[in-house]
């Protein structure tokens, strides 16, 4: 059976009817498991793991609400198809308000069938383990990275998680040191472009008492905080050259100096470190580090785009909503089919921070169990200044500067560079940075004028 097969939990009391549903969804392309009863399809799926279950209503014992009640309580994520010949509406309705994926009546429709199994396996929150269960993913590629985050997560070497913002890279980061021989030991993670350099360079190697004004206690600092575990350096890219010189002898001596100490202290910390810029250009620009950038690259691991892993998109949001109506204690349970093709084919420049974002708005506004496409789209709307992080931030204000003091001397670099308190050399890294040329910038206000 291949590995993508999609599989089922199939229930019903009618042994005819199993018999005859199971031959026509193999033919359908999927690995059935069947039962009997409702008490006989819960062990089966603490044994199997499936994408959907698809369930007669009415049975003697437990029947199918009571089977999706079990469900919902031990995998939250599995969706439930419930099927009766007995149907109503007031049933269905009732059923898909508590949560139920969908209702069929029998005699089944051929094509009813499979469009509403095809969308619950789509929707389906595939069982993780436990190292990296918080990762909601079916896509190859990220199972492929989540496959070789393992296996570097069992070896004591520097990892370097690089992707755009909102990509869940400190999570990715989490879920290493959970599967690592020192996840019994502190993760602690440190924003580095969050934080003046006196302040980071004190917040990474502590101080001592004195050591400056305000520091009226010994601080221990985040090496001192992580020993034995984790130190995620996130946005490392984004620390002053200064502070880099005293990382990478940190990191080579396996010692730190807390500010305002003579007295050397040996550590016994991980580094993975992450970043959404290009360090092969910041390194040309003489902003980063080669040695520094080479001791914490020793393996890279490219988290993809949202844009690049669209099937995950109808389980992320699922999962987040599940999480959103939990944590808000309100009654809403999924999307309408037009909600989620709206989700599934929005552009998501904020990656996977920018889903959640618009899913708690979502939440916080909707007055019905079902999340409806205008609420979305309306989410979506109000999403579309989405709010960048601070390095972002700077980096668009630093571009946008760089674009108008170039306008306001007519291209010239050297005013350009006055204007801007830098040097000529300095000024012209700054370009290469932002990918500018001073033609570049008069050309385009030509045009303009």
């Amino acid at each position: 059976m291949a590995a993508n097969t999609p599989r089922l939990l199939l229930v019903d009391d009618d042994p005819s009817l199993l018999r005859l549903l199971t031959l026509r969804l193999e033919g359908e392309g999927y690995q059935v498991i069947s039962a009997d009863s409702a008490e006989a399809a819960l062990p089966l799926l603490t044994k199997n793991s499936v994408d959907v279950v698809l369930s007669d209503l009415r049975m003697p014992g437990l029947d199918g609400m009571s089977l999706f009640d079990e469900v919902a309580k031990r995998y939250p994520g599995l969706p439930v198809v419930l099927m009766t010949a007995h149907g109503s509406i007031p049933e269905a309705v009732a059923a898909t308000q508590r949560g139920v994926f969908g209702f069929l009546t029998k005699p089944l429709n051929n094509t009813e069938l499979r469009d509403i199994l095809q969308r619950a396996v789509c929707q389906s929150v595939p069982e993780q383990a436990s190292w990296r269960e918080d990762i909601i993913t079916r896509s190859a590629r990220m199972t492929e990275l989540l496959e070789q985050s393992y296996r570097v997560a069992q070896r004591d070497v520097s990892i370097l998680i690089t992707g755009a913002s909102g990509t869940g890279k400190e999570l990715l980061a989490r879920a290493i040191h959970k599967a690592s021989p020192r996840s019994a030991k502190p993760f602690v993670a440190i924003n580095c472009g969050a934080l003046p350099e006196h302040l980071l360079e004190s917040e990474l190697f502590g101080h001592s008492k004195g050591a400056f004004t305000g520091a009226v206690a010994e601080h221990n600092g985040l090496f001192r905080e992580a020993d034995g575990g984790t130190l995620f350096l996130d946005e490392i890219g984004d620390m002053p050259v200064s502070l880099q010189v005293k990382l990478l002898r940190a990191l080579q001596e396996r010692q730190i100096r807390p500010v305002g100490s003579a007295k050397s202290i040996a550590i016994n910390v991980r580094v993975l470190s992450a970043t959404h810029r290009d360090l092969q250009q910041a390194m040309q620009d003489g902003s980063f580090r080669e040695d520094l950038y080479y001791r914490l690259n020793v393996v890279n691991l490219q988290l993809p785009n949202l844009e690049q892993r669209p099937e995950d998109i109808p389980l992320l949001a699922r999962h987040v909503l599940a999480q959103s109506a939990q944590r808000h204690q309100v009654d809403v349970n999924r999307f309408s089919d037009d909600a989620m093709q709206l989700l599934a084919t929005a552009k998501w420049p904020g990656n996977v921070r920018q889903l959640v974002n618009v899913i708690e708005q979502c939440v916080a506004l909707t007055h019905s169990p079902v999340i409806g496409a205008a609420q979305v789209e309306q989410a979506l709307s109000q999403d579309s200044r989405y709010w960048p992080s601070l390095t972002e931030a700077r980096d668009q204000f630093e571009r946008q500067y760089l674009i108008r003091v170039l306008q306001m001397t007519e291209g010239n670099v050297t005013r350009a560079a006055e204007l801007a308190g830098r040097n000529r050399t300095d000024f012209y890294k700054l370009l290469k940075k932002h990918e500018l040329t001073a033609a570049q910038v008069t050309e385009q206000q030509d045009e303009q004028d």
